[in-house]
């Protein structure tokens, strides 16, 4: 059997396994996908618990747009298609902010990936978001954890806001989209962290919403933020088509995307595998800290000392610093829980899901980054895709199954 998957923006990697091995395929749910434009058009035309976009642009004094950054696949450009003519006829004040969180801003070419054919004409009315200067937040108050709310100022000082987001599972908010616009989008480094330490309870976890610690902080910290929102949530399928856009009240809009998300992303499975090959597709490949979400959703379909191979180029490299920093610091995953409840550091959530994972499984990496680099973090280095599953196969014997999680970042498999 010929084994072809993707790598990077356009690449892909090809290996061969003998026809008498167990192999599967996990990959999203197929869903009808209807004309984008349309699914968009009727998404502002019927909003949830809300007037629509133009009763909300009426009175509008001047806009902040909230975006996506380019480690979403969010289609930003094609919903600015939509909205874009009725937004600039009313001759009000217009500015965008890259909702960042804690990531790096945008490179000149991520800038064409979020924005398209637009970037030229508003480029002089981007800001992007920069969690660490302090200057720019503003102080809201506090969520009923002790989450001190910073926001960049542009949002405290905007009369209103428009979100442009997505909606798919998160592996440890339960899901992206909705409040994660502004925790930890246009939020400050400080309270970034103090929510992503939650992320450490085992509650946090993908398609949880309900007791889920970092999701419940989140809507509470977003009560701070007094301002008119209108959120317009997209939901992608497996080849990053729209499948479905809810519009309107932030909070209705972001349950109405969950029902749509689960439909596509959330697939059952019979039993767990030996060995696991999760594949991180563009663009969330970017780095090894969001290709871990490619680790973490891979482990509910691994068994227990099974081998997870993760596939992801990881174009710029190994990304957060400071969890990759405390994992090669450390001689095992235990070491690494153990520092961690010494004291946490942004980051170190990314390194806790890892090492947890390093207790139980063994974690393998097919990607760009140098071996020497990828082994100080648990994970064991290959320079090829065939090499790593014939390693695997040796490992666990021709009898093992094997599943190959096709998006991995964004799959979720359950056991049913």
């Amino acid at each position: 059997m010929k084994i072809s998957l993707p790598y990077g923006k356009d690449g892909q990697l090809t290996a061969e396994i003998n026809d008498a091995i167990s192999t599967s395929f996990l990959e999203a749910n197929d869903v009808a996908i209807g004309n984008s434009v349309e699914v968009i058009e009727q998404a502002m035309n019927n909003p949830c618990k809300s007037g629509t976009l133009s009763q909300f642009l009426s009175d509008a004094k001047d806009l902040l747009i909230i975006v996506n950054d380019a480690t979403r696949p969010t289609p930003t450009k094609t919903v600015m298609d939509v909205i874009w003519d009725d937004i600039k006829s009313r001759g009000i004040k217009v500015n965008f902010i890259i909702a960042t969180g804690a990531h790096r801003g945008p490179t000149e070419e991520e800038y064409i990936q979020i924005f398209g054919s637009h970037y030229e004409n508003i480029k002089d009315t981007i800001i992007v978001h920069d969690a660490k200067k302090d200057e720019e937040m503003i102080f809201l108050g506090k969520s009923s954890n002790g989450t001190e709310m910073y926001v960049h100022k542009a949002g405290v000082n905007a009369h209103k806001i428009i979100i442009i987001g997505s909606v798919e599972p998160h592996y440890f908010a339960g899901y992206t989209g909705g409040r994660k616009s502004f925790l930890p989008g246009i939020a400050g480094y400080k309270t970034i962290e103090q929510n992503h330490k939650l992320a450490l309870m085992p509650q946090a976890s993908a398609l949880a919403l309900k007791g889920n610690p970092v999701h419940e902080d989140m809507i509470d910290a977003l009560k701070t933020v007094e301002k008119e929102i209108f959120s317009i949530m997209t939901v992608l399928d497996k080849n990053h088509k729209i499948y479905a856009v809810t519009a309107g009240d932030i909070h209705a809009s972001f349950e109405a995307a969950i029902d749509r998300a689960n439909e596509v992303f959330a697939v059952s499975i019979k039993k767990k595998a030996d060995i696991v090959v999760s594949v991180v597709k563009f663009p969330a490949d970017i780095d090894l800290y969001q290709a871990q979400k490619g680790i973490d959703n891979g482990k509910l379909a691994l068994k227990e000392g099974g081998i997870l191979i993760l596939v992801a180029k990881c174009r710029c490299g190994i990304g957060g610093k400071a969890f990759a920093d405390l994992l090669s610091s450390c001689n095992t995953p235990k070491e690494v829980l153990d520092t961690i409840e010494k004291g946490y550091k942004l980051g170190y959530h990314k390194a806790a899901k890892m090492a947890e994972i390093g207790l139980w499984a063994e974690m393998w990496g097919v990607t760009d980054i140098e071996p020497e680099t990828l082994e100080k973090l648990f994970i064991k280095p290959f320079t090829s895709l065939q090499n790593a599953l014939d390693a695997a196969i040796e490992q666990k014997g021709e009898n093992a199954d094997i599943l190959f999680l096709m998006d991995g970042s964004l799959t979720v498999p359950m056991v049913k």
